[in-house]
C-alpha cells in the first residue's frame, strides 16, 4: 500500500506542477506534444525524487504569489526531474 500512496503522492504533484507552470497536460496529449504514455513516466519520475516536501513547499509558495495576483511561474524549481518534460511543453 504505501507503494500506491507515493504513486498518488507524486501524480498529485506533478498535476500541481502542470498547473502552476500554466500547462495543460491533457491539452498537451491532445496537440500530440505529449505522447498519452508519458503521463505515467512523468509521475515515475517524479517517484525518483529526493524532496517532494521542498516540491511542495516551492507550489506553497507559488499558490501564494498567484493568490497575490502573480501569473504562473515561469520555470520549474531547480531540483524537479521533470523541468525539461515540462518545459518542452506550451503554457496556456
Amino acid at each position: 500500500m504505501p507503494q500506491n500512496l507515493t504513486l498518488r503522492r507524486h501524480a498529485a504533484l506533478v498535476d500541481r506542477m502542470a498547473e502552476t507552470l500554466g500547462v495543460d497536460l491533457e491539452e498537451a496529449v491532445l496537440r500530440g506534444q505529449l505522447a498519452p504514455g508519458a503521463l505515467p513516466d512523468l509521475v515515475l519520475r517524479c517517484t525518483g525524487c529526493a524532496n517532494p516536501e521542498g516540491c511542495e513547499a516551492w507550489l506553497d509558495s507559488q499558490r501564494r504569489s498567484s493568490a497575490k495576483g502573480a501569473s504562473a511561474a515561469a520555470t520549474t524549481p531547480y531540483f524537479c526531474r521533470n523541468a525539461g518534460a515540462f518545459d518542452a511543453l506550451d503554457r496556456f
